[in-house]
């Protein structure tokens, strides 16, 4: 049981790396210093899905990190 929760939990990670990696939320370095404009506005479309993806795979995450804790 163990085993299987750590292949689970090294899967998630993998795929949330791999979703994080994809946001483009800046040009490189030079957004970090104000390079780029505030411009608020709605995530649509792929944008979206990637966004709800990340969150729901860093939940998935943090359970299986508490009960490979517990177990």
């Amino acid at each position: 049981m163990q085993n299987i929760l750590h292949i689970i939990q090294i899967v998630i990670s993998i795929l949330l790396i791999i979703l994080i990696l994809l946001q483009q939320k800046g040009a490189g370095l030079g957004a970090a210093f104000g390079g780029e404009s505030a411009v608020y506005r709605t995530k649509r479309g792929a944008e979206k899905i990637v966004f709800v993806a990340t969150i729901v795979l860093s939940i998935l995450f943090f359970l299986s990190a508490l009960t490979n804790l517990f177990i």
